[in-house]
């Protein structure tokens, strides 16, 4: 049995699942703070299950916004902790790809992030198979563009879907269906199911670049050098 937790963005979302059985779901894209709104929806999803039958926790550690990251990693730690539970570090472009496991195509996974960048990824899928084509990284919308022409079908995914579709340029992509465009916790068992579990101790961000905060005193630095 899986808790699953995803507030690496815009959205949230929470997912109970035993084995391939999803038990309780939620997602919300309601704009509100994740420290508002991640514990209440795990509470509503782990009603009427104990805590203590969870096999592990997983949670999508990066990439993403800062914030959302810290807040999900630091909640599944602190209920790992508490309850002695495996955790597992779930890529949040990996959830975003397996959500299209019947689709014969190539994902292309994006998270806006700023300036027109991307957190990215790319996978194959093909006869319910998904292969990982690239490692996360961050990317601009031209080195972006440059890849993707070599393929036939891409299905674009993930918050950065549609700033991306309106820039690329390209008619091989098509914009992935709302109700699959957004990194959901509902896809992260098929994930974690593949990964070694960690401790809770071991568990940390994954960021692809310095926050703005980060690279703002760096220059900084170098100015004064």
């Amino acid at each position: 049995m899986l808790l699953s937790i995803d507030s690496s963005a815009v959205t949230a979302s929470v997912a109970l699942t035993d084995g391939d059985n999803v038990l309780r779901n939620e997602f919300v894209n309601t704009g509100l703070t994740h420290s508002e709104t991640l514990m209440p929806m795990i509470i509503r999803v782990m009603e009427g299950y104990d805590f203590g039958r969870l096999d592990g926790i997983a949670v999508t550690a990066g990439p993403g916004s800062f914030t959302g990251v810290r807040i999900g990693v630091a909640t599944v730690k602190g209920l790992a902790f508490q309850h002695n539970i495996p955790c597992y570090s779930v890529s949040t472009l990996d959830t975003v790809a397996h959500a299209f496991a019947d689709e014969n195509a190539v994902i292309c996974a994006v998270m806006d992030a700023r300036r027109m960048q991307f957190y990215n990824a790319l996978f194959r899928c093909r006869d319910g198979v998904i292969e990982r084509l690239t490692p996360d990284r961050a990317i601009s919308i031209e080195e972006l563009r440059a890849e993707l022409c070599d393929y036939d079908d891409v299905i674009v995914a993930g918050d950065g879907a549609v700033l991306c579709c309106n820039n690329i340029g390209l008619a091989n992509c098509r914009i992935a269906d709302p109700d699959r465009m957004y990194q959901n916790a509902l896809y992260i068992h098929n994930v974690a199911k593949n990964i070694s579990p960690i401790t809770a101790k071991e568990l940390v961000p994954v960021y692809l670049r310095l926050s703005q905060a980060e690279r703002e005193l760096k220059l900084k630095k170098e100015i004064k050098l």
